[in-house]
């Protein structure tokens, strides 16, 4: 994991090495200060010149300086580099989920992907920048002050024999208890999320039932378990402070009381008022850094949380992959089921869609029909390959939908999905999503096919009008329109319609089909559609039936031997033209 992570460093390895040579210099320059402080003490007891004073106070100033500036160095390339790494394995992630199947993605909610991107980095950056910054700093000054401390002090310096063990072990604990409820946080964050994007979204349904107490209710005991668990780590890592004092002043009372005495028994000799100065810095040195290095022990474990989520979705494998040598050409658009059955994991008890066999050939217009449930929706996301079949083989232009580039394939379908998505940004960019290089002719050709060249039209910026996030700001209807219309501009040789008519009259629906016979007369066209008068005129109507086919055949063949579709149509008409 750590390798996998440690290789978005890539072109910020040169910041990342200067902060550790930075780093060193600092550590060495703030071991030196203390001793250099020590003679500077000795020399005024001893009533030394001024001018012997003063050089060595031009020493530590100049010293002081130096430390300040490797310190000020480190900070920007530390900084620099845990930036660039951040934005890497931002970029990294990303990537990994565009190359995502349906498959892919149903293992992960979006809450959870966006909370890995977020959060989870922040926090594994804030990891990053404390590896090659503190985490080094720490442990080099600790190893320079303890070498120090008994060069320079001898057997008074056993004192930290037994207080940075107890400091060690103190903090050890402290850490160790905290940890639980730390990786117990980054679990409920995905649920505070979820609950934040839920309520965003369904805001109109929110408002419409009046449940935003409700929702203020439910998104206030996720964060409040948050904040609970939150609290109860920090109140445990609070004790690190207090055992901290508690070490400090031990040492300082333990040094000043035995250095004291020796130096008054032994006349100076063994040890003097200066170095009893630098034992007292080199104490309060080693056993901040000590503070520190368990303070690094907390973030890293608490972030090690954080670096799991994102390796998890960095390693995940894309289900579907490119063959070694992928078609690129798409003959046309017959599309054939043969034997297939579908299930949307290998842990799915019941499949999907059992033993389709189907075929239709180029520049049909075939009609699905079905009840909720009955997986009109999965079978013709077979066909762009947005899952594999289980079972069995589904062709598109003859040959099988694994054997074809995926980009190419995808190319050559145009899907119109139930969920209707513009995204931020002009009409004019939004149709451009199905062909970059259209022009304003050709959008308006395809709007008109779709009728929704009038309503754009209407408002007063036309084209250039701004579509708000989701298209907020149009209606249904008008949102089925454009998204229609995207797809045409796009001239596939598949168009997916996947009841993406139901929020516009009958009227505006038997237009639009029109259109589809005048411009793309020899693309395959599969309309998914609840009601019966969108796909009576089909070449083909297919009716479904709990993941099965029950019936395919034409509008009359389907009311005399189809018992699901007639009593759909009657159901629709009122029972037909003698109630009318």
């Amino acid at each position: 994991m750590f390798k996998r992570l440690a290789a978005c460093v890539r072109e910020f390895k040169l910041p990342t090495l200067l902060t550790f040579i930075f780093i060193v210099g600092e550590a060495i320059i703030e071991t030196f200060i203390p001793f250099i402080t020590s003679q500077l003490v000795n020399n005024i007891e001893a009533g030394a010149e001024l001018g012997t004073i003063l050089k060595t106070g031009g020493l530590l100033i100049i010293m002081a300086l130096l430390s300040l500036c490797c310190g000020g160095v480190a900070a920007v390339t530390c900084a620099k580099a845990s930036a660039g790494f951040a934005r890497n394995l931002r970029h990294d992630i990303y990537d990994r989920i565009q190359d995502f199947s349906f498959e892919n993605i149903d293992r992960f909610s979006a809450t959870s992907l966006v909370t890995r991107m977020t959060t989870d980095v922040a926090n594994t950056q804030m990891s990053f920048m404390m590896i090659i910054r503190t985490a080094i700093r720490a442990p080099l000054m600790l190893i320079f002050s303890i070498v120090a401390a008994y060069v320079m002090g001898g057997a008074l310096a056993t004192s930290f024999v037994v207080i940075i063990p107890v400091l060690a072990c103190g903090l050890f604990m402290v850490s160790r208890k905290a940890m639980p409820a730390f990786r117990r946080v980054f679990k409920k964050y995905d649920r505070l999320n979820e609950s934040i994007e839920e309520n965003v979204r369904g805001m109109r349904v929110v408002k419409g039932f009046s449940r935003e107490e409700y929702e203020k209710q439910k998104f206030g005991a996720a964060s409040d378990d948050i904040c609970g668990d939150f609290t109860k780590a920090e109140r445990i890592v609070a004790l690190n402070s207090p055992i901290m004092q508690f070490c400090i002043y031990f040492n300082m009372i333990f040094v000043m009381l035995v250095g004291s005495k020796l130096a008054i028994e032994s006349g100076g000799t063994t040890i003097n008022v200066g170095e009893i100065s630098a034992m007292l810095t080199y104490g309060v040195q080693i056993l901040a850094q000590l503070m520190m290095l368990s303070m690094i022990y907390v973030m890293i474990t608490m972030s090690g949380e954080s670096m799991k989520r994102i390796f998890e979705v960095l390693e995940e494998k894309p289900t579907l992959t490119n063959p070694e040598n992928p078609v690129t050409t798409v003959v046309d658009g017959s599309v054939e089921f043969s034997d297939v059955s579908f299930k949307y994991s290998k842990k799915a008890k019941k499949n999907a869609l059992f033993d389709i066999d189907l075929r239709i050939e180029s520049g049909m217009t075939v009609g699905i029909i079905g009840g909720t449930g009955s997986s009109k929706s999965t079978l013709v996301q077979l066909i762009p390959r947005l899952y594999d079949a289980t079972e069995g083989m589904v062709k598109v232009g003859g040959r099988d939908v694994r054997e074809y580039d995926i980009e190419t394939l995808r190319g050559e379908v145009a899907m119109v999905l139930q969920k209707n998505l513009l995204f931020s940004g002009t009409i004019a960019e939004n149709l451009r999503w199905g062909n970059e290089n259209a022009t304003d002719e050709e959008l308006v050709h395809a709007c008109k096919l779709a009728q929704a060249h009038d309503f754009v039209e209407s408002f007063p910026d036309g084209y250039n009008t701004h579509i708000e996030q989701g298209g907020t700001n149009v209606s249904g209807g008008q949102k089925q329109r454009l998204c229609i219309a995207r797809a045409l501009l796009k001239k596939p040789k598949i168009l997916i319609l996947d009841d993406s008519t139901s929020a516009v009259d009958t009227k505006t629906d038997a237009l639009i089909r029109q259109g589809f016979k005048e411009y793309i007369p020899e693309t395959t066209k599969i309309i998914i559609a609840q009601r019966i008068s969108s796909v009576m005129d089909a070449d083909m109507i297919i009716v479904m039936d709990n993941g099965q086919i029950s019936a395919v055949g034409k509008h009359d063949d389907l009311m005399e031997k189809s018992e699901i579709y007639r009593e759909v149509y009657e159901q629709q008409t009122h029972g037909g033209e003698d109630n009318e």
